[in-house]
């Protein structure tokens, strides 16, 4: 098998070979006076001979210069057909090898980015990303929420941005710094789309630069971590009240172990005072295993059994047990929750609505179904009671912390972690007019 080179020069050799017979056949034919003819007649020949030689390579090698235009375009669909020449269909073999590879690849890199961009745009954590000029260039869905009511900010100038936020978030983003910053419910609710309840958040900010196309990116990451802060307050509670129940089970057990064997050694015996020491051991046993039960309850919350609610049902349980007034119609939206932990939520704030000194025709339940920013049902407990002080509303939700005398400090925590189980968040504020509001979010997820 002849090599590309040595076929190129056997072409070059024939081409100059005819070039030269045509031109001698015209100067034998028409004499000396025609050896200016005979020169550009081999010269010509020559040309077209080597042209329709080297037509196959010349093709080749416009397709492979069409080919490369097309991967400096980004263009990776071409693909050539082999052109009977080994070396040149070697040459085809590796370009269209390397037009598969670049194709796979870059739909990897495309469904990577749509991977990415979904979980940035549904990440809670608000992202933005600025130019040198201050200029807004990408914003998550959380930024939008956050800064604009959902509404995009891509191209504003962070500036103008800024004027809209509260001033705490405000002093936060133009501060240059990382750390944290608190910023209330009723100010995130000015800058976004949450709940307006009063209650302080805690907020951590962190900024990080790079260079992309020459020119330089700010990048700002905002992360709320009220609700992570709490997570990790109740996980140390929960271990807390797990090492005191075992604690307190292994004394008590063998405590009622010994009271009952007191009582069968001494039953013969007519003593009023042993018999009345017994019972009172027996009984503070009795209600010290009950109270540990109670926290055992907090500590060992099972994970929540989803299904659709009867809501009619739920509510006449509900209704022999607390009176109050429906003020709403029953929720329509088909959400899957747990009804048993749902109606234990109610049972204790309906409970504390009654034992807040409201009358009872002041207590009512109300439902509402929202849809913006995330579609979810609002519950809302209201009474016309003393209500609360800021402190005790700021210690509220924190396990053992009670303000009646025979509380357990169990209730609200245990209702806070049944809704935040579910995905929700619960709030409590004082209502203008005297008394509490409890808000329980429940979010909508689609089987």
């Amino acid at each position: 098998m002849l090599s590309l080179r040595t076929k190129l020069v056997l072409a070059n050799m024939l081409s100059c070979l005819l070039g030269l017979l045509c031109g001698a056949l015209v100067w034998f034919s028409l004499g000396d006076s025609a050896l200016w003819l005979a020169l550009i007649v081999m010269l010509a020949v020559c040309y077209f001979c080597s042209i329709w030689l080297t037509r196959r390579l010349s093709e080749s090698l416009q397709a492979l210069e069409i080919g490369l235009l097309n991967f400096k375009d980004n263009d990776f669909s071409v693909s050539l057909h082999p052109y009977g020449e080994p070396q040149l269909d070697n040459l085809v073999l590796l370009y269209n090898q390397a037009s598969a590879k670049l194709r796979s690849e870059r739909q990897f890199i495309y469904q990577r980015e749509l991977m990415l961009d979904k979980v940035i745009q549904n990440s809670p954590n608000v992202m933005l990303l600025i130019d040198d000029s201050q200029r807004v260039i990408y914003a998550n869905g959380a930024a939008r929420h956050l800064f604009n009511h959902g509404v995009n900010v891509e191209g504003m100038l962070m500036p103008e941005l800024a004027e809209m936020l509260p001033d705490s978030l405000k002093n936060a983003l133009n501060s240059e710094q990382e750390g944290l910053f608190s910023m209330t419910d009723n100010e995130a609710g000015k800058a976004g789309d949450n709940a307006t309840d009063g209650d302080i958040e805690t907020w951590h900010i962190s900024r990080g630069r790079f260079t992309q196309n020459n020119q330089q990116h700010h990048l700002i990451l905002l992360k709320q971590l009220t609700k992570e802060l709490n997570r990790q307050e109740v996980a140390v509670w929960k271990k807390v009240i797990r090492i005191i129940s075992h604690e307190l089970n292994n004394s008590v057990a063998p405590i009622v172990s010994m009271v009952n064997s007191g009582k069968l050694l001494t039953q013969h015996l007519d003593n009023s005072k042993l018999q009345l020491i017994f019972d009172t051991i027996e009984n503070r046993t009795s209600h010290l295993s009950q109270f540990i039960s109670h926290y055992a309850q907090f500590a060992k919350l099972p994970l929540p059994k989803k299904a659709l609610v009867d809501w009619t049902r739920m509510t006449q349980q509900l209704t022999q047990q607390y009176a109050f007034k429906l003020l709403t119609p029953l929720p329509t939206l088909n959400i899957k929750l747990d009804a048993v932990q749902l109606e234990q939520v109610l049972i204790n704030l309906l409970k504390n609505a009654h034992e807040s000194g409201a009358d009872i025709d002041s207590v009512s339940l109300a439902f509402e179904e929202t849809t913006h920013p995330v579609s979810g049902l609002m519950i809302k407990v209201d009474d016309l009671g003393s209500g609360m002080s800021s402190e005790v509303l700021s210690q509220a939700l924190l396990p053992f912390y009670s303000t009646k005398q025979s509380g357990t400090g169990i209730g609200l925590p245990l209702c806070r972690e049944i809704i935040e189980a579910h995905g929700g968040r619960m709030s409590m504020q004082n209502r203008p007019e005297g008394g509490l509001s409890v808000k329980v979010w429940l979010p909508y997820q689609a089987s």
